[in-house]
């Protein structure tokens, strides 16, 4: 893997883990990331569509840029529900480490990439370092009272979206500059998911009333953690880059810990230093 695509997923990988744990502090989840990710779109937008008339074949994008808000849509329905029912450190290990496991596998299909050895192991241990964590007793808990099958269902759906907006994605940037594919994908998934935020109004307005100086940061989080993952899907392969930007785990485990108050660091710790190995590997690997 590049150097420069290397240092993309690892900013990826903070602004990731960042964002997302403001998500779960939030007191309505799903509000909260589509109010984020709307201000987002409308930051982008311009940006984006200045870039457009520069394409060469801009049409040939927007087949993936639909089929991205559809399977983003359900993606963020299904991070707000896990973080509502599961702990931060126990669902996301989790939602990322099941779209690291498949995303792999089926490229090899779709886009016919071959992991070397080296890139083989260091997803490998990507994912058993997830496993790790997410098997944790310490993280088993849930501090809302809520149903651990609950968190833990959503939680493998938000990785089922993971796995496929990532191929999806990676199919749409090969035809589609990545400012105006993710800036036209942001405002779809706003318009999107539009009736069923309008739905809670209360909700909504709570979470502005309470929490817009944290909306303000996320939003400049998120898209742009994405933003810069679907330039690395430009100068590597997408199994090597969806794998480096897991280093969010290791993020995670500290974030989890000591700002969310979920248990004990040193376990984390432990699963967290195996999925850095895996990084390791495959920034050494070599597409």
């Amino acid at each position: 893997m590049s150097g420069p695509a290397l240092a993309l997923v690892v900013c990826a990988a903070v602004l990731h883990a960042t964002w997302n744990a403001l998500a779960k502090r939030a007191d309505h989840q799903f509000a909260f990331l589509w109010s984020s990710v709307s201000l987002a779109a409308l930051l982008l937008l311009p940006i984006g569509l200045w870039r457009l008339p520069a394409e060469p074949a801009p049409a040939s994008g927007l087949p993936f840029v639909a089929a991205s808000v559809g399977i983003h849509a359900l993606y963020f329905w299904a991070l707000g529900r896990s973080y509502r029912y599961g702990d931060f450190s126990r669902v996301y290990p989790m939602a990322r480490g099941l779209g690291v496991a498949l995303v792999p596998l089926i490229a090899l299909p779709v886009f016919g990439e071959r992991l070397s050895w080296l890139g083989s192991l260091g997803v490998g241990l990507v994912v058993l370092g997830i496993i790790r964590l997410s098997r944790n007793p310490s993280v088993a808990r849930v501090s809302t009272g809520t149903s651990i099958g609950a968190g833990t269902v959503w939680a493998a759906v938000t990785g089922l979206t993971i796995a496929t907006y990532s191929l999806v994605d990676k199919a749409g940037v090969a035809r589609l500059h990545p400012m105006p594919y993710i800036a036209l994908m942001g405002l779809g998934l706003s318009v999107v998911l539009s009736p069923l935020v309008l739905a809670d109004r209360e909700a909504l307005a709570h979470e502005w009333r309470q929490s817009w100086r944290t909306i303000l940061v996320a939003s400049a989080m998120n898209l742009t953690s994405y933003l810069l993952v679907l330039f690395a899907f430009r100068l590597s392969k997408v199994g090597y880059v969806v794998a480096s930007r897991e280093l969010s785990i290791l993020f995670s485990a500290f974030i989890g810990s000591l700002w969310l108050g979920e248990g004990r660091l040193a376990p984390r710790l432990a699963g967290a230093s195996i999925v850095l190995a895996g990084v390791i590997c495959v920034a050494l690997a070599r597409d």
